[in-house]
């Protein structure tokens, strides 16, 4: 893969880097250094690892948005990689989105702050490897209308919706070629692991403590994300994303569970085939996958032993053990800045019940009292959003702060 114009490798930047999908990203791209070179890396806070992975890859460019730890960086590069440029702030990030250098931009910076550099790179027209869902779920169609206006290509690397995309015939043409009801797609199928609390009784949720929430079965991710798993709010914000990146309403997505989490998704067509993407779950598949697509290339994961596998389970997700699921529907169905709400409120719910704030049922108790007592607004535009996410995030605060206020 060749940088267009340049006849090099394709530049990469790298947004949220020391995350597990950025490190996933960046042990992919050191495995293919004649196809890819890393121009830049942005992190929120994390110095660290930051400091690490620049030493490792030698971008052109740093950023970090806490500004103090900014400054530990550049003191830090100043003599072993002074070539780096240290940047601040929020704006860094967008700044790193739109290099003139960086043909593509994984966009890992996870919830609500990673929603303007991925605007950014749309308005950019760049190769945009999106893993922050929020920026789908948060802009309604205006990131989508903000790709198609500048020529941007949206390539989506959650498992679920990477696994749909690499099912889909090749006249779909990653959104820019047929809409999926003339390519006879009649349903998208999510699969879900269900979390660490897939078997638990409801009355038993209660209790539940963040080191038992973060405790996923399959995956190895951050601890919000553990959380929205084991909530099974991850999985209706997938639904929101399905809907918006392949146009399709919610009726036709549909979310089962499976345990095992080797199918990651299957597309259903209307002669009654199903066509499933399967594989251990490893996210350098799908980062390997969007980095190369249309083509193919080697990501470092090992290869799915069938035989070993035994059985392969699937069943209906419980809606009293996972009210969140239903929630993000009924956010979807109700349009505008709902999904923002929803986003929001998960968020502050998330934190407060990470900080022992808020119990575990608390987190759909807080969400759900949000969504009702805000109104869904037009969200057609960035500054709408931005004013109904902080909106919601204050009352979603408040109601944290008299979390019995928003029991049954």
């Amino acid at each position: 893969m060749r940088d267009e114009g340049r006849g090099g490798p394709w530049g990469v930047a790298v947004l949220g880097s020391t995350g597990s999908i950025g490190t996933s990203t960046l042990d992919v791209l050191a495995r293919h250094r004649d196809r890819y070179r890393v121009v830049a890396l942005g992190a929120r806070a994390n110095v660290e690892r930051l400091a690490a992975q620049c030493l490792e890859h030698r971008p052109r460019y740093a950023a970090l948005v806490e500004p103090e730890a900014a400054a530990a960086l550049r003191e830090r590069l100043r003599r072993e990689a002074p070539e780096v440029q240290v940047l601040a702030g929020p704006e860094a990030l967008e700044r790193l989105a739109a290099l003139p250098e960086a043909s593509c931009v994984m966009a890992a910076i996870v919830g609500a702050a990673g929603l303007r550099s991925t605007l950014a790179a749309a308005r950019a027209g760049k190769r945009i490897l999106l893993a922050n869902k929020e920026a789908l779920v948060m802009s309604g169609h205006l990131l989508l209308e903000t790709a198609r206006a500048h020529g941007a290509l949206l390539l989506p690397v959650d498992s679920e919706h990477n696994a749909v995309l690499q099912c889909l015939p090749a006249a779909w043409e990653g959104g820019r070629g047929r809409p999926l009801e003339e390519l006879g797609v009649s349903r998208l199928w999510l699969t879900a692991s269900g979390g660490p609390f897939r078997d638990t009784p409801p009355e038993a949720l209660e209790g539940v403590t963040p080191e038992q929430a973060c405790a996923h079965p399959n995956w190895d991710m951050g601890r919000k994300i553990s959380v929205d798993s084991a909530t099974m709010m991850n999985k209706g914000l997938e639904v929101i994303e399905a809907c918006r990146l392949f146009g399709l309403p919610p009726e036709r997505v549909r979310v089962v569970i499976h345990p095992q989490s080797i199918v990651h998704s299957l597309v259903e067509y209307v002669d009654g085939s199903l066509l499933a993407q399967l594989g251990v779950p490893d996210m350098r598949t799908p980062i390997a996958h969007a980095l190369a697509w249309p083509e193919r290339m080697g990501s470092g994961v090992r290869p799915l032993d069938l035989p070993a596998l035994g059985r392969l389970e699937f069943a209906e997700p419980d809606p009293r053990r996972f009210p969140c699921l239903g929630l993000a529907y009924e956010a979807l169905a109700r349009g505008g800045t709902a999904t923002t709400v929803l986003n929001a409120a998960n968020e502050v719910a998330v934190q407060a019940f990470l900080a022992g704030r808020l119990p575990f049922t608390g987190i759909p108790r807080v969400v759900e009292a949000t969504l009702r007592r805000r109104p869904a607004r037009d969200a057609s535009s960035l500054e709408a959003i931005l004013e109904e996410d902080a909106a919601a995030r204050r009352l979603a605060e408040a109601l944290v702060e008299g979390a019995m206020e928003v029991r049954p």
